[in-house]
């Protein structure tokens, strides 16, 4: 494989073809079910699936097979199959995996950004889902490309495209199981929903938090009362509320105290946690927009990397019952109600860890006050399995090629339910999991932004590692055992990217 060829191919792909694809993408708003409940009647999803699947039976891939698959009840799925070609095997299989429904809009972006408003500025394209996900479609099929467009071999590949990642992926497995015969056991998952400490080197996600989350509803009165006359009569649900939070999170720390929460981290995890604190220095916090004069939980970096890797933390991410400022009047309101998300350490089961909040805020109402819990999220996060040795080195001389840098590798503290789902249905599946999600891009949150140079030089380590890939299969070694590989700069103890 021609490494220069690679990357000049997926430059000029990015920049004629993807770039305003992706432009076009961001203007649809089409969030995730969680938070447009009335998603098909909107049309937005669909929009965005055409979009995408238009683009896609454009590509000139011989053999490929574009399907839109919609299980009656569920949000719609892309299936790609693509054929293996010039001299690959279609007895191996190489399974590519991207969402396409978004966060919603969010406060705070700046006057001349907006969640739906495309921008393209210093190499950056700014705007609501370009980088979470909406990427990986296309930079799945331009790796591809790249190396059709130089006959290099390669196996076959299955790119799945789903629609309700951002609401936990309810829908995917219904259409794992539909998709079975399909897809086939891939021996490689390429996932390109994940994130990157800088955008120097490749960054190779190693384990992925587990998620807890619900509402939680203080009421103490059937109707707000003026509080001039109830104050210091009737108790407060926002103070009662508050005692229910410090059962759970230590105010001063931030600790969450429920022992069933936490989970013992691997030695090779921490001593992962070492090399990426070493190679990120303060850019670790420095990448979140600070208020001035604001200080990190933890004064050593590879505490705060553990921090948001490898233990639970609790977020408020929405109120109720609370009226704006500028409406605010002298009440004692009814109810004080707080959304509630427990991220939870990779290997602490999520049903398990939901029983335990609920019952902890449920038990021993304060003052006798109404207290529910509705749990909306529940998910077990993943540790990667052991890292191949034809992988490790396909990834390491993928960044070499394209970054100039070694690979890094580190565990993230969001959620991707899809990674659990497969480890357990191909246990013998290596995983590559990364992305372009790096330092100030904001996923989730206002000025969201795409790395544009980042999203080509991952596309161009994609197609290397899938070239590998065939190589390792032709060796007999994709389906061989893994090994523990160093922990320095090369590569972690168990990988995935």
């Amino acid at each position: 494989m021609d490494a220069g060829r690679i990357d000049r191919y997926v430059g000029t792909k990015w920049d004629d073809d993807i770039v305003p694809q992706l432009v076009e993408y961001i203007r649809i708003p089409n969030k995730s079910p969680m938070f447009d409940a009335d998603w098909e009647q909107h049309g937005y999803m669909a929009d965005a699936v055409k979009l995408m699947e238009s683009w896609a039976r454009a590509q000139d891939i011989p053999g490929m097979q574009v399907e839109v698959v919609q299980l009656e009840g569920r949000t719609p799925l892309i299936f790609i199959e693509i054929p293996a070609a010039h001299g690959g095997s279609n007895d191996d299989c190489v399974l590519l995996y991207g969402h396409l429904d978004k966060q919603p809009e969010m406060s705070g972006w700046d006057d001349d950004l907006g969640p739906w408003k495309p921008v393209l500025r210093d190499g950056k394209l700014y705007g609501r889902g370009g980088a979470d996900d909406g990427y990986a479609i296309f930079g799945s099929l331009a790796a591809v490309m790249a190396l059709q467009e130089q006959q290099v071999p390669h196996a076959r590949c299955v790119v799945l495209i789903e629609a309700c990642e951002e609401s936990g992926s309810y829908d995917l497995p219904a259409y794992v199981d539909h998709l079975a015969e399909r897809i086939g056991q891939p021996s490689l998952v390429v996932c390109l929903d994940s994130g990157c400490g800088n955008y120097e080197q490749l960054w190779c996600t190693t384990s992925l938090r587990g998620l807890a989350g619900g509402n939680l509803t203080v009421e103490v009165l059937e109707e707000g009362v003026h509080s001039g006359d109830a104050s210091g009569v009737v108790p407060s649900s926002f103070r009662l509320l508050r005692q229910l939070l410090s059962r759970i999170e230590d105010e001063q720390t931030g600790r969450v105290l429920i022992e069933g929460l936490h989970a013992q981290i691997p030695p090779e995890r921490l001593e992962q946690a070492r090399r990426a604190a070493e190679v990120l220095d303060t850019a670790i916090y420095d990448k979140f927009p600070l208020v001035p004069g604001l200080r990190p939980m933890a004064d050593d970096l590879t505490e705060l990397v553990l921090n948001r890797t490898w233990r639970p933390a609790l977020s408020v991410t929405g109120m109720g019952g609370i009226p704006p400022l500028e409406s605010a009047g002298n009440v004692l309101r009814p109810r004080t109600a707080v959304k509630l998300s427990m991220r939870l350490p990779p290997t602490v089961d999520g049903k398990a860890a939901g029983d335990l909040l609920q019952a902890e805020l449920l038990r021993d109402p304060p003052n006798g006050a109404r207290v529910t819990v509705a749990m909306e999220k529940a998910a077990t996060g993943w540790n990667a399995p052991a890292l191949a040795p034809w992988l490790a080195q396909a990834i390491d001389a993928a960044s070499q090629e394209f970054f100039g840098r070694p690979a890094m590798y580190m565990g993230e503290g969001g959620s991707i339910p899809f990674m659990g789902m497969l480890g357990e249905k191909f246990p013998g599946a290596q995983f590559m999991i990364t992305g372009v999600l790096g330092p100030h891009s904001n996923a989730h949150g206002p000025n969201e932004f795409l790395h544009i140079d980042m999203g080509k030089k991952v596309t161009a380590s994609v197609a290397r590692v899938i070239a590998e890939h065939q190589l390792a299969s032709q060796r007999g070694e994709t389906t061989g055992a893994a090994v523990a590989p160093d922990s320095g700069t090369r590569h972690g103890d168990h990988g995935c990217c």
